[in-house]
């Protein structure tokens, strides 16, 4: 097992380098760096002032220094302007040059200041993240639970009107987008004109303090969307399991069945399902930009959309990173969950 993980975690960087170089790459073209510049500066400068600007911060540099500078493995620029003073990534405002460190990339915790936020990228993405996971957090405790007990209910008879009403239910929720059940759930349960109003609070409000009245709808939106996806696949696992020898042995011998069900069926059951629900992870924390937006609710997805919306090039690199760790890190879990559900797997 020690291997097993050893290797994942050297393939596990090697995606995670390829991943990030090719974000980088995409978001320091030219065009987006010369919208940069004018973002800063103002939009009627010249070709010669952007590329004096670019040249300034170290923008026009071959790819892959710019990469290792902004990774931190490479030597930060720096650039002497034309009154004598030096400016470069590692210098701070009233710092010495003398005084900065030689590298300050990633590696090192300086995440680049974002352009937009007027802030360091770590500290908007550390803030931004603990919101959104608060949010994923209900969402997994309110979906999941949910889902298996749909899931295991169709699939212990498979075929029965039982089966069929729930497996109904489980397509809709899948098939219905999160920013049309949202915008039902706002109508239906919040709208002060013709809606029930038994959610008073606002999802912007329980980023300070969270409780039933301005949480529970962005919750439900967004367990509703996934709580399907679950479902049939812990329906079909459980249906297939149903049908194994070893379960036709038990009802033969007399075994009860809700004993079948709970001793013998539902382990093997949830193999299937349990790697479904680690994926939910990555998903929940780049898909929840719609009913972020949609609620209003500013954590991960809605920074995402800021930060591709104003060209905030920083900060949709480290927005980038996060986002590639934890898919990285989910899929870690959940194939090392696998082989522990499943003793026929072998890591070897």
């Amino acid at each position: 097992m020690g291997l097993f993980i050893l290797r994942r975690l050297v393939i596990m960087i090697l995606t995670g380098l390829c991943l990030t170089f090719l974000v980088f790459s995409l978001t320091n073209l030219y065009p987006n760096l010369e919208k940069l510049a004018k973002t800063q500066g103002n939009f009627r400068m010249s070709d010669e002032e952007v590329t004096s600007y670019l040249d300034r911060n170290g923008y026009l540099q071959p790819m892959f220094v710019k990469y290792g500078e902004w990774l931190g493995v490479v030597p930060s620029y720096r650039h002497e302007n034309a009154d004598g003073t030096i400016q470069g990534r590692c210098i701070r405002p009233g710092m010495a040059p003398e005084d900065s460190p030689e590298f300050c990339g990633v590696l090192q915790g300086n995440w680049g200041f974002s352009t937009v936020f007027k802030d360091d990228v770590g500290s908007i993405i550390s803030t931004r993240l603990s919101l959104t996971g608060k949010l994923m957090f209900w969402v997994m405790v309110v979906m999941v639970p949910s889902a298996l007990i749909l899931g295991v209910l169709a699939g212990m008879r498979e075929g029965s009107k039982t089966d069929r009403g729930l497996s109904t239910i489980a397509i809709t929720t899948t098939a219905t987008p999160e920013y049309v059940s949202g915008v039902i759930l706002i109508a239906v349960f919040a709208s002060s004109t013709v809606g029930l109003k038994w959610f008073k609070g606002t999802a912007t409000s329980a980023m300070d303090s969270a409780n039933f009245e301005n949480f529970a709808l962005p919750v439900i939106t967004i367990a509703l969307y996934g709580m399907g996806y679950i479902a049939r696949m812990t329906r079909a696992s459980m249906a297939e399991v149903m049908t194994a020898q070893y379960i036709r042995t038990a009802r033969l011998k007399g075994v009860s069945f809700p004993n079948i069900v709970m001793k013998h069926a539902l382990r093997n059951a949830l193999i299937a399902p349990f790697t479904v629900i680690m994926l939910q992870f990555p998903w929940l924390l780049n898909g929840v930009v719609i009913v972020e937006t949609l609620f209003n609710y500013k954590g991960f997805g809605w920074t995402l959309v800021q930060a591709a919306g104003n060209n905030d090039i920083e900060l949709l690199l480290g927005v980038s990173v996060v986002s590639v760790f934890v898919v990285l890190i989910t899929q870690l879990i959940s194939d090392i969950g696998y082989v522990y559900l499943n003793p026929r797997i072998s890591v070897s």
